[in-house]
C-alpha cells in the first residue's frame, strides 16, 4: 500500500504531491479515501489525475469519488490497464459547504492510499 496523500486537514480546494507509479503502472489499483474529520454540512470531493510526464494532467480525472459527507473509509477501483504509459498520479480535492449555511469555513480531514488489487488477499490453506 502507498499513500497518495498523507492525512491533511483542508479548508480549501487543493492538489496533492505527485506520486510516481513505478511497478504499479498498467495495473488495477484500489484507492481508499479515509475521511477522518468533517464538519456538519460540509463535503469533500476527491479525484485522481494521471500524467505521462508529471507536468500535463489532462482535462478529466481518471476517477472521481462522489462527494463524502461523513467520516469513514471509501474505496474505488482505478484500472490503469488501458493507460499503461501513465507514470504519475496526484490527488485533487474540493471542500464544500452547503449553501445557506456559512457559519464557518469548511474543514475536512482525509487521506488517500492506493494498493494493487488483490494485495490484501491471502491464500487459505
Amino acid at each position: 500500500m502507498f499513500m497518495l496523500l498523507e492525512e491533511i486537514l483542508a479548508d480549501a480546494d487543493g492538489v496533492g504531491p505527485v506520486f510516481q507509479l513505478g511497478e504499479q503502472r498498467g495495473k488495477l489499483l484500489i484507492l481508499t479515501l479515509g475521511v477522518t474529520h468533517i464538519t456538519e454540512l460540509d463535503s469533500v470531493l476527491i479525484s485522481i489525475w494521471g500524467s505521462l510526464d508529471g507536468k500535463a494532467w489532462g482535462l478529466t480525472p481518471l476517477v472521481s469519488l462522489p462527494p463524502k459527507y461523513y467520516c469513514g473509509l471509501y474505496s474505488a477501483s482505478l484500472n490503469l490497464a488501458s493507460s499503461p504509459d501513465l507514470r504519475y498520479l496526484r490527488v485533487h480535492w474540493h471542500v464544500r459547504r452547503s449553501k445557506g449555511y456559512a457559519k464557518h469555513d469548511p474543514a475536512c480531514g482525509f487521506y488517500v492510499s492506493v494498493a494493487a488489487s488483490g494485495s490484501r488477499v491471502s491464500a487459505v490453506a
